[in-house]
């Protein structure tokens, strides 16, 4: 984990986030802590981790969606060497998806 967040603040972010309870809440809650770029960067950002690990190429992943190779290197990049915290969240949603 990265001490640079690691923070109270942060921590009072993410408490706040776990309490949401349904998709609606989320948009509710996003639309008001992020502007509409912030919060369109975060799922572009998710979109491009899930194209990647279903093993598509740089090229399908800018033209889907729109991100630049610079983005989709710096995503591939956390995804080989980062906290694996896209990889835990892509497994949760799997083994609810086989429930």
């Amino acid at each position: 984990m990265n001490k640079k967040i690691k923070t109270d603040v942060v921590d009072h972010l993410f408490e706040a986030i776990l309490t949401l309870k349904t998709p609606e809440e989320c948009y509710t809650f996003f639309e008001d802590v992020c502007t509409v770029n912030e919060l369109l960067s975060l799922s572009q950002r998710y979109e491009v981790a899930k194209m990647l690990r279903e093993g598509r190429t740089y090229l399908e992943i800018a033209e889907k969606t729109g991100a630049s190779t610079a983005t989709i290197s710096r995503v591939n990049r956390s995804l080989n060497y980062g906290n694996d915290g896209y990889d835990m969240v892509f497994k949760r949603l799997e083994d609810k998806r086989q429930e």
